[in-house]
């Protein structure tokens, strides 16, 4: 018969082996529930492929690095959301501001919508993502959030770490000045 000391030791191995596969698989649970949207919330900051790819990856990679705390997280798509929005803003921050990618704009016209129409819609996306570039940070960061990833302002509001009342706020002030410069430029 094996000592009391064997038994908890195999036990805490088997524990520990179970614990760990457990993260692991949470992790990659985690990766096909998630990649797309944090691939959408990067890519609408960065407007570039490769660079959303790589911050989705980098966020990842903080997955892996904290797959053993990640138990005291308790919503995970709003964590990797944030964790993917900080490292795209870094990514921003360490480049100078460009327009948007004819590509970008492009995936957010309807697919078989006729050429006219097409280019009219592309024209009326560029001015609306200039205006959006345009706007105070945190105005900017709360609209991306709603609009393009339909977070609420709930999640919005533990993204960015503001109040929800200060998320409505901004969501609110963002839409209005928005409005009045596309409607100055002759948008409707």
């Amino acid at each position: 018969m094996a000592s009391f000391e064997e038994s908890l030791a195999l036990l805490s191995s088997t524990r520990n082996a179970a614990t760990e596969a457990a993260a692991e698989i949470d992790a990659a649970e985690l990766v096909q529930q998630h990649s797309a949207l944090l691939f959408r919330v990067a890519y609408s900051l960065l407007r570039s492929r490769s660079e959303a790819e790589d911050a989705v990856q980098d966020a990842f990679l903080r997955v892996l690095e904290r797959r053993y705390t990640l138990t005291a997280v308790r919503d995970y798509r709003v964590w990797l959301v944030r964790v993917t929005w900080n490292l795209a803003l870094d990514r921003l921050r360490r480049r100078r501001s460009r327009p948007a990618a004819p590509e970008f704009v492009d995936s957010l016209i309807a697919p078989g919508t006729p050429a006219d129409r097409a280019i009219e819609e592309s024209r009326h996306m560029h001015a609306a993502l200039n205006e959006i570039e345009r706007l105070p940070q945190k105005e900017r960061q709360v609209l991306l959030l709603s609009s393009l990833e339909e977070l609420d302002t709930a999640e919005i509001a533990r993204v960015i770490g503001r109040s929800e009342a200060a998320v409505r706020g901004l969501l609110f002030r963002a839409r209005t000045r928005l409005r009045e410069r596309l409607e100055k430029a002759g948008y409707r």
